[in-house]
């Protein structure tokens, strides 16, 4: 099986860093949907349903299958041999910070049901808010896996 994973290690990162660009997309523009839908659209009109449409195809077309493959593949890397080196701090700093984004991930999936449901109670300003998480969980996955420290 090492020899398989080891064999595909090219394959195996490219598509890693495809799934989670497009992850990332979806992690940045949802909220950003959630924020136009709070603050200019009445709940039961057509704009409503049209923004709950969007928002439930981002999240189950692309976020979703875009988050699992990132995991596959990620996995895929982290038993390749000889690619982590779990001694250093860098591999456990990027998993908590991929954890934290799933947990994010989901966090906007039941605030999407919120909106669905007409029970949205945040405003665009805390949507504004909690869209500077996932950059700053981006930038420590970045630097720790380049800088490896």
């Amino acid at each position: 099986m090492a020899d398989i994973l080891a064999n595909l290690y090219p394959w195996t990162k490219a598509l890693h860093i495809i799934s989670v660009i497009s992850w990332m997309a979806g992690i940045f523009y949802l909220p950003r949907l959630f924020v136009y839908h709070v603050e200019s659209v009445s709940t039961g009109s057509e704009t409503f349903t049209l923004f709950v449409t969007m928002e439930r195809k981002l999240l189950r077309v692309i976020m979703n299958p875009a988050m699992i493959a990132t995991w596959v593949f990620g996995l895929m890397l982290v038993f390749t041999p000889g690619i982590v080196d779990w001694s250093q701090i860098w591999p456990w700093l990027k998993a908590l910070s991929v954890i934290i984004m799933t947990w994010f991930h989901h966090w906007l999936a039941l605030r999407w049901k919120d909106f669905r449901y007409g029970r949205n109670t945040r405003s665009g300003r805390k949507y504004r808010l909690m869209n500077e998480v996932p950059t700053i969980l981006l930038l420590l996955i970045v630097f720790s896996v380049v800088l490896k420290f």
